[in-house]
C-alpha cells in the first residue's frame, strides 16, 4: 500500500456535520455526494473525505475516539485558531508545535478530531 485514497466518518446526523463542516470549518460540498454521504474537498480540491450516515448500528457507541484527520492549510495557524474561536468551534487546547509543524485540532459534533497542520 502506498497511499490512502479516501476516508469517511460515520455520523449521527448528516445535517448537523454538513453544517459543521461547511460554515464552521470552510470546507467545500463535492459534486459526488449522495443522499447518505457528504463528500467534502478542502484547499481547492487538494484533500477530500466523506461523512456519512451509519453502515452498522451506532447507537449508544462513542464515535471519534482514536480517530483524527490531518489537513495541511495554506496561511497562519493564529489567523485560523481565531477565526474557529470566532465561529465557536471546540477546540482541543492550544496550538501545538509538532515534528510537523504547528497544529491545532477541533471536534466535530460526533467527538472525531480535526487536526490542522501549518507546515514547516
Amino acid at each position: 500500500m502506498r497511499r490512502l485514497e479516501f476516508a469517511s466518518l460515520q455520523v449521527r446526523d448528516l445535517a448537523i456535520s454538513k453544517v459543521f463542516y461547511t460554515e464552521k470549518l470552510g470546507f467545500e460540498v463535492s459534486e459526488m455526494s449522495n443522499p447518505y454521504a457528504c463528500v467534502f474537498t478542502y484547499n481547492k480540491g487538494e484533500a477530500s473525505f466523506a461523512i456519512r450516515t451509519p453502515i452498522g448500528d451506532i447507537e449508544g457507541k462513542e464515535l471519534g475516539i482514536g480517530t483524527s484527520l490531518w489537513f495541511a492549510i495554506d496561511g497562519n495557524i493564529d489567523d485560523l485558531q481565531n477565526q474557529l474561536i470566532a465561529k465557536e468551534v471546540t477546540l482541543i487546547g492550544n496550538i501545538n508545535n509538532t515534528p510537523f509543524g504547528r497544529t491545532i485540532m477541533v471536534k466535530d459534533p460526533d467527538g472525531y478530531v480535526i487536526t490542522f497542520l501549518e507546515t514547516i
